[in-house]
């Protein structure tokens, strides 16, 4: 579900369409009023600033697109210099965020986003951050204040509407009294809360398999959720074991653990539909929350002695939600001279609103990020009486506090929140939820009255310590340190350092259970599945300089039960993006030494995994008409998927069609395919067994279809499609006619006012892949082939030269419409090019398009 703000506009305040649009053709015919408007909250970039709080002077360099490296004296000045250069690009993202992850965004937007307020509140993502500050080291809350000095000395700079930024400008159409606060450093930690939330491992799985189970019998349900392809899909760490309570990767593989056999939990249907519903209501700014859709990312690391230049390569391109502008902000932060109190020299891709830099290299490591995925939050089923929950036995009182809303433009809402011993409970905010709780049933017959939220992100840590351990630190050893501090989203990390190491952390709080492995809601009165702990830092699995030389992650399973004997999680991707990298890169070290080029062209793969698999079955059908000239696309076809590609075009139409057909008939909403490698899966398994129950329609009275029938019908009505949308001739069709990225603005986009959503938008553009190509472009086959999560950067950085590698945003640097850089980077990021990252200052000044000096 998109988030959509301003959709109550239309029916509740009719006149604000026909008021903007008088606005914009007024200043259409008053160029100059418009240009003024537009252009009052332009950052100036070059020349010299006051800037109140630094000590010493700060030079900002920024290159053609506008991005900016930052060169100062002292941690402090620098860190300061950040937040003002944020807050000169991105202050409204910033504060939509901000807003966002304190559940406040009713303030700002009116009632059209309580439910988003209510379910935020409830999970208590601000008071999280805010009892985090005290944990964190002396160092990181310096840097979060003197981050937060920068913003605010920026935003007392800027006192009107315009001269922060056109949105707010518009804003005061709606809420004349709206002021944006000083900015403080909870404001950033609550960040990381919604990175966690978009990272989130297996909930909605958790919820997708119990409504599934009040359709189908337990055994059907499991057929949705098959077991990793170990045999065919390698994992990410291939030997080793804990031994001496330590991961030890030489170590003899211990045996498989038994999988403890569990009863399903059956839910009512209405109360998980609906509970679904109200979780993806919740703003994705970082990904897709609906689990199982394949959302991820790519990463890998391959040694010195494989590539041209005789130094480590890296590469990453993190999967995310398509947003305008981009959840990432590119990024240099130099001390002059480095020291133990200024020890910065890190170019790479940050969050606007937290110091540091998330993911790139200083001058002696590099690093990247995929989301490891392991199960980190349980849903647990409660017995409620009288403000109290029942555990084992005993009714423990309801933690219970009052929350209140404020809304723009309507009165206040109180909202009362109840926890148990396991968390929130969430099912008290979610639309008619709690007049259904009543009929939920477990297997047994047992009633539960309600849905509480365990997740290891409402529990406080100093995740952020580990930004900046990460930023400096200088070899393997002080990687791991830094990482060990990465508690939440836990992530594969990749590592390559200038002396030719490579090397992989699993980090992450990820929790031990007394029962159960995570993948079905449980009882929580029984007090049998708590959680009794999470897995030692030590124990988590790790790579150091592998035999093979390189080093995969995709999201792909970490590691086989022989291997590893921790439970980490049993939904995993399933591998074959990872396997396509894999492949790739092992055919390339077949024909020698690799450069940052290669690495570059493998992040531009297209090949569509399932292809070999689906095709063939395909071709060997009787069919006729027009879906037998359609089908002669795939004859010869290689899998590619190139925007222009009308092969890829039938192809993605078929399994769209194919995936409908097949299941929607079978499962509620919210338990339906939306993409992702699971159903190549589910339905490679299922192409084998032409007379499997989902093949048949159980909408068709006394007819019983099989396998055949399901897929001549998906290729009819891929033609039929097609035929209404790109015309009749299939040689015409093009992937990227329909699969596109449409840049839409993250808060005003989806306004449902075409002024506004002209003024913030831009024009969709072809894209390459599928969602479990290597380039991999999301789409939901349930609602259309519009792509909706995407590489939302990529990097490629070699170890021998920093200057060498290669960088690419999703959109631009800046956060105002209309600015030179506010999407300039998308074509470029569409067709596949990069720009330099530059990282020495002689390259970063000779790159420099505008020089500007903050002064104090």
């Amino acid at each position: 579900m998109r988030f959509r703000p301003y959709a109550w506009m239309p029916r509740s305040l009719k006149w604000l369409a026909r008021a903007v649009t008088v606005i914009v053709v007024l200043g259409l015919a008053l160029g100059g009023v418009v240009v003024w408007n537009v252009r009052a909250s332009f950052p100036q970039l070059s020349g010299e600033l006051k800037v109140a709080g630094l000590a010493g002077k700060v030079t900002v360099y920024r290159d053609k697109n506008g991005i900016p490296h930052i060169y100062a004296d002292s941690s402090e000045d620098l860190l300061l210099a950040q937040g003002y250069v944020h807050a000169q690009d991105r202050f409204f993202e910033m504060d939509f965020r901000r807003h966002l992850t304190a559940g406040r965004l009713s303030e700002m937007f009116g009632s059209s986003t309580l439910v988003e307020d209510k379910v935020i509140r409830t999970m208590g993502w601000r008071r999280v951050a805010e009892q985090e500050l005290p944990m964190l080291t002396e160092q990181t809350r310096h840097a979060l204040d003197s981050y937060a000095a920068g913003v605010n000395a920026w935003l007392e700079s800027r006192r009107g509407a315009a001269d922060r930024s056109l949105e707010y400008a518009v804003l005061k159409l709606t809420n004349s009294g709206y002021q944006p606060e000083p900015w403080t450093p909870a404001d950033s930690l609550s960040w990381l809360k919604a990175m966690a939330w978009d990272l989130r491992s297996n909930m909605s799985d958790e919820i997708s398999r119990a409504l599934a189970a009040t359709k189908l019998p337990a055994e059907r349900v499991e057929q949705l959720w098959p077991e990793y392809p170990f045999g065919t899909n390698r994992p990410i760490v291939t030997r080793g074991a804990v031994s001496g309570g330590k991961f030890d990767q030489d170590a003899d593989p211990r045996e498989e653990r038994e999988r403890e056999n569990e009863n399903a939990t059956r839910l009512d249907a209405d109360v998980l539909t609906r509970a679904s519903r109200a979780l993806r209501a919740v703003p994705s700014l970082m990904g897709d929350p609906a689990g199982g859709n394949g959302i991820g990312s790519n990463s890998w690391v391959v040694s010195g002695e494989h590539t041209a230049s005789g130094k480590p390569l890296l590469a990453n391109d993190p999967h995310l939600s398509a947003a305008l502008p981009s959840v990432w902000y590119q990024a240099g932060l130099h001390c002059r001279t480095k020291s133990a109190a200024c020890p910065f020299d890190v170019t790479g891709f940050t969050f606007s609103g937290v110091p540091g830099v998330i993911i790139g290299h200083n001058g002696k490591i590099a690093w990247g990020f995929t989301n490891l995925g392991p199960d980190v939050a349980d849903l647990y089923l409660e017995k409620i009486k009288d403000g109290s929950h029942l555990l084992r036995g005993e009714w423990k009182p309801l933690t219970t506090r009052t929350e209140t809303i404020q809304v723009a433009g309507g009165e206040p809402v109180r909202l009362q929140v109840r926890e148990t011993t396991h968390g929130p409970i969430i099912s008290d905010v979610m639309t008619d939820v709690r007049e259904a709780l009543p009929g939920a049933t477990r297997t047994a017959g047992e009633q539960a009255d309600a849905v509480a939220l365990r997740w290891t992100a409402l529990e406080p840590g100093p995740t952020a310590d580990a930004i900046f351990a990460l930023n400096t630190a200088q070899n393997w050893q002080e990687f791991r340190a830094a990482a060990a501090k990465f508690q939440v989203p836990a992530q594969n990390i990749v590592y390559a350092d200038t002396e030719g190491n490579i090397g992989y952390q699993a980090p992450g709080r990820i929790p031990v259970r007394a029962r159960g492995d995570g993948t079905w809601p449980v009882p929580g009165w029984t007090g049998e599945y708590d959680w009794k702990g999470t897995i030692p830092f030590d124990e988590l699995p790790s790579l150091y300089n592998p035999p093979e030389g390189y080093i995969v992650t995709a999201n792909n399973a970490v590691a086989d039960p022989a291997v590893y004997p921790h439970l980490l999680t049993r939904d995993w991707a399933y591998g074959y993006r990872s396997q396509r990298i894999r492949d790739r890169l092992t055919a390339a070290l077949k024909e020698g030494k690799v450069d940052a080029a290669a690495m570059s062209a493998l992040q531009q793969d297209t090949h569509n995994g399932f292809a070999r698999f689906l095709v063939p079955k395909l071709m060997d059908l009787d069919v006729a008409g027009p879906a037998k000239q359609a089908r002669e696309l795939l004859r010869g076809w290689d899998g590619s998927q190139r925007a222009d590609s009308a092969p890829a075009m039938y192809f993605n139409a078929v399994w769209r069609h194919l995936l409908i057909a097949a299941f929607n008939d079978d499962l509620p909403e919210g338990a339906r395919p939306g993409g992702g490698d699971r159903w190549f899966e589910v339905v490679r398994a299922m192409l084998e067994r032409p007379g499997d129950p989902f093949w048949d329609d159980v909408t068709t009275d006394g007819v019983k279809e099989g396998r055949d029938d399901i897929l001549r019908r998906a290729m009819g009505l891929a033609y039929d499609e097609l035929n209404e949308r790109l015309g009749p001739d299939p040689r015409d069709w093009r992937w990227g006619d329909l699969h596109a990225l449409k840049p839409t603005h993250q808060s005003l986009g989806s306004s449902g006012v075409a002024p506004i959503e002209w003024l913030f938008n831009r024009e969709p553009l072809p894209v390459a892949g599928n969602d479990d190509a290597v380039n991999a472009a999301g789409w939901d086959v349930q609602e259309d082939y519009a792509v909706g999560w995407l590489p939302s950067m990529r990097m490629v950085v070699d170890l021998a030269d920093p200057d060498r590698s290669q960088w690419i945003n999703l959109t631009g640097a800046s956060g105002h419409a209309f600015h030179a850089n506010y999407a300039d980077q998308a074509p470029l990021w569409a067709s596949g090019r990069t720009t330099p990252m530059h990282a020495r200052e002689e390259s970063v000044r000779k790159a420099a398009a505008n020089t500007l000096t903050l002064v104090p």
